[in-house]
């Protein structure tokens, strides 16, 4: 894609899936219904650094687990919308709610749930496994699979283009 670095400087706004693009899409579950997923600590540098620095990171996922609330709410991420069966709808409230336009939105989904929000969001991006009907749509893909650093991989590449990547504040939680 094209020029797409030049649309990052507009980005005030990171909404991700949860499955396949914050975790590698794997899901062990145990014998009273837990499901357990692993993440990536590089993204959740990321995710907490765009957070201090003021970005609105969002979830919205389709999972119904306590833990990714809790792994989110660690990493001071309150908005997490869980269970959703169609995210076009909860993307639209959000960017209504917080006053956003499009444009200001970067989007990361691996999968076919995520389709009509990639076709709206300012920035769609997607990891490098994702779906083929996603990547077809994808303004980005992440070099890097889901789960395995891609959501670093865009924060990081926003706030270099903004200048805000390396900064004081960078080094400390």
């Amino acid at each position: 894609m094209a020029n797409y670095k030049e649309h990052l400087k507009h980005i005030n706004t990171f909404i991700f899936d949860y499955d396949g693009v914050l975790t590698d899409g794997s899901v062990i579950t145990t014998n009273d219904g837990e499901a357990y997923r692993t993440s990536n600590v590089k993204d959740g540098y990321a995710l907490q650094l765009a957070r201090k620095k003021g970005y609105n990171v969002a979830v919205i996922s389709g999972a119904r687990s306590e833990s990714i609330i809790h792994r989110m709410r660690a990493l001071r991420i309150e908005d997490v919308f869980m269970g959703v069966e169609k995210k076009q709808l909860v993307f639209r409230n959000y960017l209504k709610e917080h006053n956003l336009n499009p444009v200001q939105v970067l989007y990361m989904g691996d999968d076919i749930p995520d389709y009509e929000v990639m076709l709206e969001a300012g920035i769609s991006a997607c990891p490098a496994d994702a779906a083929e009907e996603i990547k077809s749509v994808a303004k980005y893909i992440s070099h890097f699979n889901g789960g395995k650093g891609c959501v670093r991989d865009v924060i990081e590449q926003v706030l270099k283009v903004q200048g805000k990547w390396m900064n004081d504040d960078a080094c400390h939680w």
